[in-house]
């Protein structure tokens, strides 16, 4: 190739930079985006937890059920 083709080529393949209110704006969307899939992720844990699909950890045992932790019967 020659000088000129490599110039060319170099600008086809150069990102265009972004302003600092379109990134604000794409941060805003992924944030949006990622809390959105995090609360339906603890909502279908726990409706899994209360249908008893899934093993329980002890935080979600003692919000269940918390006599399970009742030592005056001992």
């Amino acid at each position: 190739m020659d000088a000129e083709g490599e110039q060319k080529e170099e600008q086809v393949t150069r990102p265009k930079p972004i302003t600092e209110a379109q990134f604000l704006s794409w941060k805003r969307q992924k944030d949006a985006d990622t809390s959105a899939k995090q609360a339906e992720a603890a909502r279908r844990r726990e409706e899994d937890v209360i249908a008893g699909t899934v093993q329980m950890n002890g935080r979600e045992l003692f919000l269940h059920d918390p006599s399970v932790f009742d030592n005056t019967l001992y």
